[in-house]
């Protein structure tokens, strides 16, 4: 068995990931490759990821990619999350992850809407009959906002309450669970935001906008096959857990995924990896290289056993929920953390010693990304405990 140690897996997230100053890019969509996906639960995280991975690129540019060219788009898949996808994609993640999703949410907000006696019995053919008005709405504005839809879609107003035993629970309109739906569907797509790039407040646009034949129709089975083989390439070599994780399956669903992939099983100090069998070459270490990464990046979010890159440092850059706040990085490990205050300042504090040819580095990534920022100020969804330091 092929020995793979920390410092090669390092390299390979390195160069993977374009975190080099050679392996930087200058085309949205081939960062986003490079990564499988672009993690979007926090709108700024796109954009921020992407700054860190080019010289040339700019807000404007990964606007155009979204809205304009349409080259990506974003979609709930792996672990019910948000990621901004290339469109070659979207077929993969909607057979092995969202379809799965679109099934969970309708049972669970049909279970709802059956407590408040809406549906005359059949809840779930009322429920597709307000989804088809919503998607013809959609297709004859072009676009539309939750709101504009639900005064096309009278039915989008119907109120439920989802936990009327609860003093903090109170009725809501079904329109968000309808778009959601939707969205999971693969019939509909979050399109620009009401706002900067930062905004989450977002249109909605018919799929057919993106591609205009829908979303083709693939096995889940080959899907699953197809994620994992962009997954190890781009996060290989790595632990089955980690692929469980990462993809939110069953641990069934990924065995069986794997039996259909030529891989080779390599050690990783005392544990068993999986590889593609056509990437065993050994990757050499690059020229040294600081980055600063946003909160929820797809590299310290990529897997789930993290010490090979995160070191002791989780308490302090991780909130409660496993989510990851901005992060400092220097040849492949995690040596710090950064923030933005209010004045637009980047901040930051290393969290080991790291000499001064990497600080002087570091420094030069934390003026790039407050030049990224220009007058955009936004505050991570999720706050982790360094970084609530840094601005306080």
């Amino acid at each position: 068995m092929r020995s793979i140690d920390v410092a090669e897996r390092r390299a390979r997230l390195a160069v993977r990931h374009r975190l080099t100053p050679a392996t930087r890019a200058d085309q949205v969509t081939e960062i986003a490759r490079s990564l499988v996906a672009l993690h979007a639960t926090d709108p700024a995280t796109v954009f921020l990821s992407v700054g860190a991975r080019s010289d040339t690129l700019t807000p404007p540019d990964i606007e155009r990619a979204l809205y304009d060219d349409r080259t990506l788009l974003r979609m709930l898949a792996m672990r019910r999350t948000m990621f901004v996808v290339p469109v070659g994609l979207v077929p993969v993640l909607q057979s092995s992850c969202a379809e799965a999703l679109a099934h969970k949410q309708r049972r669970t907000y049909g279970r709802y809407l059956e407590l408040e006696g809406i549906g005359d019995g059949d809840v779930q053919s009322w429920l597709s009959a307000v989804e088809a008005e919503t998607h013809d709405a959609l297709l004859a504005k072009g676009a539309a906002t939750g709101a504009q839809l639900s005064k096309e879609v009278p039915r989008l107003r119907t109120q439920v309450n989802p936990a009327p035993d609860k003093a903090y629970s109170k009725p809501t309109n079904i329109t968000t669970w309808v778009l959601v739906t939707l969205g999971c569907e693969g019939r509909i797509v979050r399109g620009r935001p009401n706002g900067s790039w930062s905004s989450s407040q977002y249109t909605w646009s018919p799929m057919e906008s993106w591609l205009a034949d829908g979303v083709p129709a693939i096995p889940a089975e080959q899907a699953r096959v197809e994620l994992i083989r962009q997954w190890l390439r781009a996060f290989g070599p790595a632990p089955v857990s980690d692929i469980k994780w990462w993809t939110g399956w069953t641990l069934g669903e990924v065995r069986k995924a794997l039996t259909d992939l030529e891989l080779v099983e390599v050690d990783l100090g005392g544990s068993t990896g999986l590889l593609l069998a056509d990437d065993t070459e050994p990757v050499a270490a690059p020229e040294p290289w600081a980055a600063l990464l946003p909160a929820l990046d797809p590299t310290p979010m990529g897997w789930q056993s993290r010490d090979w890159y995160l070191g002791p440092h989780a308490p302090i850059l991780f909130d409660r929920n496993g989510n990851v706040g901005p992060t400092i990085w220097w040849d492949g490990r995690i040596v710090g953390g950064w923030a933005q205050r209010k004045d637009g300042e980047i901040v930051y504090r290393l969290l080991e010693d790291v000499g001064a040819d990497a600080i002087a580095m570091i420094e030069a990534e934390a003026a790039k990304t407050g030049a990224w920022f220009g007058d955009v100020r936004p505050i991570p969804r999720f706050r982790t405990p360094l970084e609530r330091e840094l601005t306080a």
